[in-house]
């Protein structure tokens, strides 16, 4: 399938996810096809008829945002340093993005797995934190992890089948993964910033990332061309990009590209930028070995093979979320 094939909306091909749940034969493979094109071309997609219900994004920002207006020392409270930085609250100036000194402007809260699996080690997955002063928000959060992951296997079903793999291939792994719902908060700009980005730019970890919406612009992708592309999607779509598990799986065949969240312009330093993204990750001991059917015969796979759990704890290292041993 061609880029001329796509229909792009927001800066990225854009995908109606009921063509693949609810659709006949036809319309299922033309979903598996388009969605394939674009995560080997850009690696980012927007989607829509996603069944996610506006009422719940809409009480996880609201919930959200009041958690960040809390006292600094209130909030401090609720970090986990001892969770690898994967649960509760984390502040400014503790992540960067991989190969970068300059810490992202942005603080965050993390929640994981609600029901861990029976032989889950405590150390991979951490409790979550109850947050008294916000009792709504530790359960809506949940609720959203569990929307998303759902969601998540659906997406991983539609990319098995682009893979030629059984559509149940990602199933067993991710159910009770380590995936990770995030509730960022970039604070209003005060003086003039060091660099043009809240975020530097870095490729995703996971498999997969589901981003529900965001209050503001800002979010760029890196193209082929070396251009950065400006991403905004519409409140009816979740963009839904390539992390670097998936990369490594296919031997690079579908991409983890390259992205970025800059500063507003000068007129709206002084507003606040929330987003919610999903980092869908496997459970920790799934090889991330090249496939088979994607490395081409008499050549060798692109990366060494690797558990998830061991590339997850390497990246955490590279991000400043893990002193390495």
């Amino acid at each position: 399938m061609k880029r001329d094939d796509l229909h792009f909306e927001a800066g990225i091909p854009s995908l109606n996810l009921k063509d693949f749940t609810a659709g006949n034969a036809s319309e299922q493979e033309r979903f598996v096809a388009q969605l394939g094109a674009a995560y080997e071309g850009i690696g980012f997609a927007a989607i829509s008829g996603h069944g996610i219900s506006d009422a719940l994004i809409a009480e996880l920002y609201k919930e959200a945002e009041a958690f960040f207006q809390l006292p600094s020392e209130t909030k401090m409270r609720h970090a986990k340093p001892e969770s690898r930085h994967q649960r509760g609250y984390v502040r400014m100036g503790v992540e960067h993005a991989k190969d970068s000194d300059a810490a992202d402007l942005k603080e965050f809260w993390q929640v994981g797995q609600p029901a861990p699996p029976a032989d889950a080690a405590p150390d991979e997955f951490p409790e979550n934190v109850a947050v008294g002063e916000l009792p709504r928000f530790s359960a809506i959060a949940e609720e959203a992890f569990v929307a998303l992951e759902n969601l998540g296997q659906t997406m991983l079903r539609a990319i098995a089948r682009h893979l030629q793999l059984n559509e149940t291939y990602f199933q067993p792994w991710v159910q009770g993964g380590t995936s990770i719902l995030r509730a960022i908060h970039y604070p209003p700009i005060t003086r003039e910033p060091d660099s043009a980005v809240r975020s530097g730019q870095h490729e995703d970890i996971n498999l997969i990332t589901l981003l529900v919406g965001a209050s503001a612009a800002g979010l760029q992708v890196l193209d082929h061309d070396g251009n950065w592309v400006d991403v905004t999607a519409l409140p009816e779509h979740i963009v839904v990009n390539v992390g670097d598990m998936l990369q490594r799986l296919t031997n690079h065949k579908l991409k983890s590209t390259t992205h970025r969240v800059v500063n507003p312009p000068r007129e709206l330093w002084g507003t606040s930028r929330y987003s919610m993204p999903f980092f869908c990750h496997p459970r920790p001991d799934m090889p991330l070995d090249a496939l088979p059917n994607c490395v081409a015969a008499g050549e060798s796979p692109r990366e060494p093979g690797i558990t998830a759990g061991a590339y997850l704890t390497q990246r955490l290292i590279e991000i400043g979320l893990l002193e390495g041993k």
